[in-house]
């Protein structure tokens, strides 16, 4: 009986006047963007004018396929589809946001706070907390008008990423790299030298500069980068100067090459959570540069041979 009350309460607040409400389309006009769509005159109302749609009438009321639904007028992304539940109010409710797309604003009625788009400013709706419906105590009240559904299928996937390490011998970087979850490539070669398309009998001399290195291109839906830099420093001595085993050499020394501000924070921590767990770390975290692949036969080396590596071998070290 409570929650029939409660709906009841909800719906009737929901449908206040426009003029209880703040001011949403001169707020929602001083945010831009560039790829704004037309809207009809009934998204107008809600998306610009701060309505609301009638209860029980949006398209998107009791539809639960997975996907993403976005802003209707720009696009971004606002709710995930496995965030949907059924409220029984009337309207599509969420119980969590994409984080950083939904803002919220209080009411001037001074009893609710209303949801807008960050991208763009939108109205989108109504926040409303301490219902306990969900296990996060919270639902976000939306208007189908304000969304657009993009099925699962459909999305866009995140493009291929790179990682760049180097840790003695590239041979035994790649046997253990091509193994790991998410990857979807591997190329040895060289890096962190000062001479354009080095050979193998160069950088072996010593008079290039550059480490024996592996370039991994891997699926960020599937795996992280410091998933694959914590496994990068278990699978080589990361305390040992100038060589791998017994493999010695300034090409074999251990050294992180950070393609962005993102990945040299990662490998600094964990860096730092080695040396609390008492290693002295001589890995060197350094911005990549040019990255040479080797010659055909250093690829897949391992697997073309049928062996297995000899100074590389895997230590639990977080």
């Amino acid at each position: 009986m409570w929650k029939l009350l409660t709906y009841t309460m909800l719906i009737a607040m929901a449908m206040l006047p426009v003029a209880c409400r703040a001011p949403a389309e001169d707020q929602a006009q001083e945010k831009t963007t560039v790829n704004q769509r037309p809207l009809t005159p009934d998204e107008e109302r809600v998306i610009v004018h701060g309505g609301t749609e009638q209860p029980f009438t949006g398209k998107y009321n009791d539809f639960f396929a997975k996907g993403t639904y976005v802003c209707r007028r720009c696009g971004a992304p606002l709710y995930h589809s496995e965030d949907k539940f059924k409220s029984h109010c009337g309207w599509p409710s969420f119980d969590d946001e994409i984080p950083g797309a939904v803002e919220r604003i209080p009411d001037a009625d001074g009893q609710r706070t209303e949801i807008r788009c960050k991208a763009c400013g939108a109205h989108l709706g109504h926040v409303f907390l301490g219902e306990r419906l969900t296990g996060k105590n919270v639902r976000h009240c939306v208007n189908s008008v304000s969304l657009e559904f993009i099925p699962a299928d459909q999305e866009a996937k995140p493009a291929p990423a790179k990682a760049l390490f180097a840790g003695g011998c590239f041979w035994g970087l790649e046997y253990f790299f091509a193994k790991a979850p998410g990857v979807v490539s591997t190329t040895v070669g060289y890096t962190g030298g000062t001479v354009e398309h080095p050979t193998y009998q160069q950088v072996c001399a010593g008079k290039t500069g550059h480490l024996e290195a592996i370039e991994i291109v891997y699926d960020p839906t599937k795996t992280t980068y410091e998933a694959l830099a914590k496994l990068f420093f278990e699978i080589h001595d990361p305390t040992q100067t100038n060589g791998q085993g017994p493999d010695i050499g300034e090409q074999y020394h251990s050294a992180v090459y950070y393609l962005d501000d993102g990945q040299k924070a990662v490998a600094e921590k964990l860096i730092a959570q080695l040396e609390k767990n008492g290693y002295k770390v001589a890995t060197k975290v350094v911005k990549a540069g040019p990255f040479w692949p080797a010659e055909d036969y250093h690829q897949d080396y391992y697997k073309k041979k049928g062996a297995v590596p000899y100074c590389h071998i895997p230590t639990a070290r977080f």
